[in-house]
């Protein structure tokens, strides 16, 4: 089974976000957080969480970036149930059973996103604000095997 972590190519991230995710967090596309949103809320760094930016499961900060990987059967599952009381304490989710179904059926569609990914594959999303509500579009960017001059090098007088 893959998912996706969270991953920063430099500091934007922390300058563009209001709650910025940190480096490593598995991540969600999160767009359930804007299902009520118009226009008006488009604005400074929600409109930039809005417009492309990942859930980290750890802080529910944003991130730019994800990069996909494996997860074991028991990370998942304690993602779910993370991500539930996420949803009873933030959302207010009527019950566990119910907050558990939306957390499993969020993870699950991240899993259906990057199944198709090589790990590392690195994940982009955008939204967009529709008549008929929030629309997201979701690209792959292969992994490129790194060059010999891309890798720095450490040296010492010795």
């Amino acid at each position: 089974m893959k998912l996706a972590r969270t991953i920063h190519f430099d500091e934007s991230d922390f300058n563009v976000f209001a709650r910025p995710a940190q480096t490593g967090e598995w991540a969600i596309s999160g767009g359930f957080e804007f299902s009520n949103w118009g226009e008006a809320d488009l604005v400074g760094k929600p409109r930039q969480a809005f417009a492309n930016g990942w859930l980290g499961l750890e802080s529910f900060g944003r991130a730019t970036f994800v990069a996909v990987t494996h997860i074991e059967p028991a990370e998942f599952e304690a993602l779910v149930a993370q991500l539930a009381g996420h949803f009873q304490t933030i959302y207010g989710a009527p019950t566990a059973e119910i907050a558990e179904q939306a957390a499993r059926q969020e993870l699950e569609f991240m899993c259906e996103l990057a199944e198709d990914q090589e790990v590392n594959a690195i994940l982009v999303v955008t939204r967009e604000l529709t008549e008929a509500g929030v629309k997201e579009s979701f690209r792959g960017i292969k992994a490129q095997d790194a060059q010999l001059d891309q890798i720095g090098v450490h040296v010492s007088d010795d």
